[in-house]
């Protein structure tokens, strides 16, 4: 072994320890943002590697080293503005890297479909709630076969295009396929599933280059993405068996997506100076934040106000349900950006425990995680653990609109007599309350 491929390998197995330690750093809000940091080490260290080795062989051309550079590029301002992407490419392969290349064909194109739906119904520019139409499983069905023939044909034929070609067309319907029956309340679980087939893909892909270090982080990710999906799904009481078979998100099957949707009308609606004379006056406050207020970018604002009712010697904590905001943990690490003391933090068990000696729970754009009719049968979220925001002394929900939440149910906490409904963008809506409060308690 040449002293370069010694180097590269110690580089490599020493990337791969940054991954692991960062992995496991990242169980804990506290050690998570080092652990991130770390992992980037880590991969940064085995990027620079692998490009001394191409340098030092002289495997790559002039016009090579220009579309690598291009492509990476382009790679890093979408991937800043927007997210990463991943291109997949082909080529003549013997049967040692047949299957996985086929393997990485299907994971990736189910990833990147599946990706392109789950995206848009985040984003409101496909409908949240699930979709089908007459002949969607035997599509399915027909797609999964495609995929089957293009694998036993690939590994019959292992230089052959074509099997790839099919394989590549089967998994981009089935992507989308899964993931547009899938209701847009359980969107974070789905997110959490199609990143660890991003992991099995890159691990798949070291394979098929002989890459350790793609191996080891694919692996990785795959893995830890794995344990946090059935953490997920434990959480909203459902089953990944029925996200992979396309099914997910229908909620009870006795039950319609629309039950409960009628808008109520006997609300009560407040203002910032009342919402602010709640505050100052109780002992304990309860903050429950969801997606409306990551949207608003109302994180300063939340923590600002907590800080204030903290230093009038206010019990101040807050709700974070698994599944609040649009991805796995969001809640958690929007409050850890403002250096929000993780000690407040508190998860749906400990929270719900507390609900019932809280005077008054601030709720800040959140829905279906609050929404009482999950403890009924019969509508699209049944069955799923909510918190116990209804049983506080008093309850404000800050809200731009009655609108429901992805799973197109309206929430009757919103009508009940402790509640009151302040409509104001989040952001604004604090600005105003924090100004209120502060008056009370000067």
């Amino acid at each position: 072994m040449s002293l370069l491929k010694t180097i590269a390998s110690l580089i490599y197995l020493l990337s791969a320890v940054c991954y692991v330690i960062g992995v496991h750093m990242m169980r804990s809000p506290k050690t998570a943002r080092n652990g991130n940091l770390l992992s980037g080490l880590g991969m940064a260290m085995a990027v620079v590697m692998i490009l001394v080795e191409i340098i030092s062989k002289g495997q790559i051309t002039l016009i090579g080293w220009t579309v690598l550079f291009a492509g990476l590029l382009i790679g890093i301002l979408y991937g800043v503005i927007r997210a990463r992407k991943v291109p997949i490419v082909g080529t003549s392969l013997s049967l040692a890297f047949s299957i996985p290349v086929l393997l990485d064909i299907i994971i990736g194109g189910i990833t990147f479909s599946g990706s392109l739906i789950a995206t848009g119904k985040l984003s409101g520019h496909v409908p949240g709630k699930p979709i089908s139409f007459p002949g969607d499983k035997l599509i399915n069905g027909l797609a999964v076969l495609a995929i089957i023939v293009a694998g036993v044909w690939m590994i019959g034929f292992p230089s052959a295009y074509w099997p790839m070609v099919l394989a590549l067309l089967a998994s981009l319907i089935f992507g989308l396929l899964m993931t547009l029956p899938i209701g847009g309340a359980d969107m974070p679980v789905v997110v959490s599933l199609l990143n660890a087939f991003t992991g099995l893909a890159v691990a798949f892909a070291g394979f098929v280059i002989d890459n350790q270090v793609l191996i080891i982080a694919g692996a990785l990710v795959g893995a830890a993405g794995t344990i946090l999906t059935l953490q997920m799904a434990e959480a909203m009481n459902r089953s990944v068996a029925n996200i992979i078979a396309g099914g997910f998100g229908s909620g009870d099957s006795n039950g319609s997506i629309g039950a409960g949707a009628e808008v109520p009308t006997n609300i009560k609606k407040t203002t910032p100076d009342d919402v602010g004379m709640q505050l100052a006056y109780a002992h304990n406050v309860m903050i429950v934040p969801g997606y409306g207020l990551a949207a608003a970018q109302a994180q300063h604002e939340v923590a600002e106000l907590a800080k204030l009712l903290t230093d009038a010697g206010i019990n101040v904590n807050y709700a974070i349900h698994p599944v609040a905001g649009r991805m796995p943990g969001h809640m958690n690490v929007l409050l850890a950006d403002v250096n929000v003391p993780y000690d407040q933090m508190k998860q749906l068990d400990e929270a719900n425990s507390m609900f019932e000696n809280t005077d008054v729970s601030l709720v800040i754009g959140a829905n279906d995680v609050t929404n009482p009719l999950a403890r009924e049968k019969g509508n699209a979220i049944s069955g799923m653990p909510i918190l116990d925001v209804d049983k506080s002394k008093s309850v404000v929900v800050i809200k731009r609109s009655m609108s429901t939440g992805y799973a197109g149910v309206q929430n009757p906490l919103f009508s009940e007599d402790q509640t009151s409904m302040m409509f104001s963008d989040a952001k604004k809506g604090l600005q105003e309350i924090i100004a209120a409060t502060k008056g009370y308690l000067d």
